[in-house]
């Protein structure tokens, strides 16, 4: 059975993609949680992972480090990753490689935390812009391939992609226009991301670098985590 490497779901964007994208479609695996520790994880997390980061996938004696390494590696073996349509599965892999090499900006200003609502200080104009083209992308997919998923009827790969940009949404309000918005609710709605959610909540650890940059994002008004 595939093992999958995961850092905390209140943060760890990163680990949510492949976790909800194996959960959604079926696929068995373990999870091994290794909470972030104070200092460096890389060491720490090298005895599983070549780059000392999460996520990371063993199969066996196959080791599939980064998130959309993951994913083809999950398409070679199980239907449903990608669309069968060749162009829509060129779209949605177009998209998804957007997302895992662009919105810096959506990173660095309102980093993943599930469990708190921050009232942002402001919307500066990097953030703004992000926004902007992530309205136009899922505005885009849904149409083009009729929804309710970006690229089609269903689930896959490119809306785990963009699943850690709902739990951004919910956390810091962020504004979207219709139908953008309508499909952020509607990956929270998700039985795999609420399952992601509970568990967040319930996580009893806090990373104080991922604090920090919560906290300087703006006012926090509401904290429904578990008490460390």
């Amino acid at each position: 059975m595939y093992e999958l490497y995961i850092a905390n779901k209140n943060y760890s964007s990163w680990s949510l993609r492949p976790w909800v994208l194996m959960r959604e479609l079926g696929i068995a695996f373990e999870e091994r949680l290794f909470p972030f520790a104070p200092g460096s994880n890389l060491e720490r997390f090298r005895a599983f992972s070549p780059t000392g980061k999460v996520p990371c996938l063993h199969d066996g004696a196959t080791v599939v480090w980064d998130s959309l390494a993951i994913a083809e590696y999950l398409a070679e073996r199980h239907a449903g990753v990608w669309p069968s349509d060749a162009r829509a599965r060129a779209w949605a892999r177009s998209a998804a490689a957007e997302m895992h090499s662009g919105f810096g900006a959506l990173r660095q200003r309102a980093s993943m935390s599930c469990g708190q609502r921050v009232r942002l200080t402001e919307l500066p104009a990097d953030l703004r812009a992000d926004l902007a083209r992530l309205e136009a992308l899922w505005t885009e997919g849904l149409a083009r391939f009729g929804g309710p998923f970006l690229a089609g009827a269903a689930f896959g790969a490119l809306d785990a992609f963009y699943a850690p940009v709902a739990f951004r949404v919910q956390t810091y309000a962020l504004p979207l226009a219709q139908p953008a918005a309508a499909y952020a609710a509607r990956l929270l709605a998700l039985p795999a991301m609420r399952d992601w959610y509970a568990a967040a909540l319930a996580e009893p650890w806090r990373d104080e670098p991922h604090e920090a940059d919560i906290a300087a994002a703006g006012t926090i008004t509401q904290d429904l985590r578990q008490a460390p």
